[in-house]
Protein backbone atom coordinates (compact mmCIF):
# COMPACT_ATOMS: atom_id res chain seq x y z
CA UNK A 1 0.00 0.00 0.00
CA UNK A 2 1.37 3.62 -0.59
CA UNK A 3 1.92 5.34 2.26
CA UNK A 4 4.81 7.54 1.28
CA UNK A 5 5.47 8.96 -2.38
CA UNK A 6 7.44 6.92 -4.28
CA UNK A 7 9.80 8.91 -5.17
CA UNK A 8 11.63 12.07 -4.78
CA UNK A 9 9.48 15.15 -6.58
CA UNK A 10 11.96 17.95 -5.64
CA UNK A 11 13.80 18.43 -8.90
CA UNK A 12 10.40 18.69 -11.40
CA UNK A 13 9.68 21.94 -12.39
CA UNK A 14 5.79 23.07 -11.13
CA UNK A 15 3.85 22.20 -14.25
CA UNK A 16 5.33 18.65 -14.02
CA UNK A 17 5.40 18.23 -10.41
CA UNK A 18 1.54 18.55 -10.51
CA UNK A 19 0.69 16.34 -12.81
CA UNK A 20 3.47 13.72 -10.56
CA UNK A 21 1.25 14.77 -7.77
CA UNK A 22 -1.78 13.83 -9.59
CA UNK A 23 -0.53 10.63 -10.95
CA UNK A 24 0.51 9.55 -7.05
CA UNK A 25 -3.26 10.68 -5.98
CA UNK A 26 -4.85 8.27 -8.39
CA UNK A 27 -2.06 5.77 -7.23
CA UNK A 28 -3.71 6.43 -3.89
CA UNK A 29 -7.01 6.17 -4.54
CA UNK A 30 -6.44 2.97 -7.05
CA UNK A 31 -4.49 1.30 -3.81
CA UNK A 32 -7.47 2.56 -1.68
CA UNK A 33 -10.24 0.86 -4.07
CA UNK A 34 -8.30 -2.00 -4.05
CA UNK A 35 -8.19 -2.60 -0.41
CA UNK A 36 -11.52 -1.95 0.32
CA UNK A 37 -12.80 -4.07 -2.30
CA UNK A 38 -10.68 -7.00 -1.02
CA UNK A 39 -11.95 -6.71 2.10
CA UNK A 40 -15.05 -6.22 0.97
CA UNK A 41 -15.22 -9.91 -0.35
CA UNK A 42 -13.27 -11.35 3.11
CA UNK A 43 -16.52 -10.48 5.17
CA UNK A 44 -19.61 -12.20 5.18
CA UNK A 45 -21.12 -9.21 7.36
CA UNK A 46 -23.35 -7.61 5.03
CA UNK A 47 -23.34 -4.50 6.13
CA UNK A 48 -20.13 -3.91 6.45
CA UNK A 49 -19.69 -5.12 2.84
CA UNK A 50 -21.83 -2.69 1.68
CA UNK A 51 -19.86 0.17 3.76
CA UNK A 52 -16.59 -1.39 2.21
CA UNK A 53 -17.85 -1.59 -1.36
CA UNK A 54 -19.75 2.13 -0.82
CA UNK A 55 -16.38 3.69 0.40
CA UNK A 56 -14.53 2.07 -2.65
CA UNK A 57 -17.01 3.82 -4.80
CA UNK A 58 -16.64 7.41 -3.18
CA UNK A 59 -12.64 6.53 -4.15
CA UNK A 60 -13.52 5.62 -7.81
CA UNK A 61 -15.16 8.96 -8.08
CA UNK A 62 -12.16 10.27 -6.60
CA UNK A 63 -9.98 8.47 -9.51
CA UNK A 64 -11.87 10.24 -11.65
CA UNK A 65 -11.72 13.96 -10.65
CA UNK A 66 -8.23 12.87 -10.47
CA UNK A 67 -8.54 12.14 -14.24
CA UNK A 68 -9.95 15.06 -15.06
CA UNK A 69 -7.34 17.28 -13.57
CA UNK A 70 -4.65 15.35 -15.54
CA UNK A 71 -6.14 15.44 -18.97
CA UNK A 72 -6.41 19.26 -18.39
CA UNK A 73 -3.16 19.71 -17.52
CA UNK A 74 -1.36 16.87 -19.79
CA UNK A 75 -1.94 17.08 -23.74
CA UNK A 76 -0.14 13.89 -24.36
CA UNK A 77 -1.89 12.54 -21.73
CA UNK A 78 -5.44 13.41 -22.79
CA UNK A 79 -4.34 12.35 -26.75
CA UNK A 80 -2.98 9.04 -25.05
CA UNK A 81 -6.26 8.22 -23.61
CA UNK A 82 -8.46 9.17 -26.52
CA UNK A 83 -6.08 6.95 -28.61
CA UNK A 84 -6.66 4.22 -26.00
CA UNK A 85 -10.46 4.31 -26.00
CA UNK A 86 -10.19 4.32 -29.98
CA UNK A 87 -7.83 0.85 -30.00
CA UNK A 88 -10.29 -0.41 -27.39
CA UNK A 89 -13.33 0.02 -29.51
CA UNK A 90 -11.60 -0.87 -32.53
CA UNK A 91 -11.35 -4.06 -30.95
CA UNK A 92 -14.67 -4.44 -30.09
CA UNK A 93 -14.91 -2.78 -26.93
CA UNK A 94 -16.63 -4.96 -23.71
CA UNK A 95 -19.76 -5.97 -25.08
CA UNK A 96 -18.59 -7.28 -28.36
CA UNK A 97 -18.78 -10.83 -29.28
CA UNK A 98 -15.13 -10.30 -30.99
CA UNK A 99 -13.83 -9.73 -27.26
CA UNK A 100 -11.47 -13.02 -26.82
Amino acid sequence: MLSKIPFEMKSLGKDDLEKEIIRVGIIAELDAINLYEQLAAMTDNSLLKRVLLDIAKEEKVHVGEFQELLLMLDKEQSSSFEEGKEEVSALGGLDSPKKK
